[in-house]
């Protein structure tokens, strides 16, 4: 029994995810998600948290169980994968000469083992669909942000523009965000006002 973890995060408008460099064979310098076997008597809640702190240097993020999938790697072995969303600024990825980590546009993939490719996918899809629901981009962004900046978020896990009124009025109907009373500025324009999640934990709605 082994996890995979698809780290998520949003970096320049864009959808990215956490990919390691093989040092070894099978799959020798190819990349693929992070992930492992569990330690002894290890729980697979546990060893995705283990692998995301591993990986990233963070622990407070959102973390949730995906899918299980068997023979990824041709031998019948099964992986209960997982998936997290990871503040970029926050992230400390690991300094290693082997198996070194890095970020990649969910676009443009390296070429990736195990079929890990169909992991992301599934991963992304599941994503997309969770913010009908729920608060999930809090662990996208930082405390105080811009409606604006909330919007891009959406617009870089849902690959394709929103309406910017009809996004805002959403957003603020929903009651899981609020205004700060503070401001920040945005380019030539006025200051902007600055929102928080009211929650920065998972609420479905």
């Amino acid at each position: 029994m082994a996890v995979l973890v698809v780290i998520f995060t949003v970096e320049a408008d864009d959808l990215r995810v956490l990919l390691i460099r093989r040092s070894a064979e099978p799959f020798r310098d190819y990349w693929s998600l992070p992930g492992g076997l569990l330690a002894p008597e290890e729980s697979l809640d546990a060893a995705a948290a283990r692998k995301l702190q591993e990986e990233t240097g963070v622990t407070d993020v959102y973390l949730e169980q995906l899918y299980t999938f068997s023979d990824l790697d041709g031998r019948g072995s099964v992986a209960v994968s997982y998936f997290a969303l990871v503040n970029s600024r926050r992230a400390k990825l690991a300094r290693r000469r082997a198996w070194p980590p890095g970020w990649f546009s969910i676009e443009s993939l390296p070429g990736l083992a195990f079929e890990n490719n169909g992991v992301i996918d599934y991963a992304r899809e599941r994503l997309r669909a969770k913010l009908d629901y729920s608060n999930v981009a809090y662990s996208l962004l930082p405390e105080y942000f811009t409606l604006s900046q909330l919007q891009r978020v959406y617009e870089a896990i849902l690959g394709r523009p929103l309406d910017k009124r009809n996004f805002r009025k959403r957003m603020l109907s929903l009651g899981i965000i609020v205004a700060t009373g503070r401001v920040a500025a945005e380019g030539a324009h006025r200051p902007a006002q600055l929102y928080a999640f009211r929650e920065r934990k998972p609420i479905v709605f």
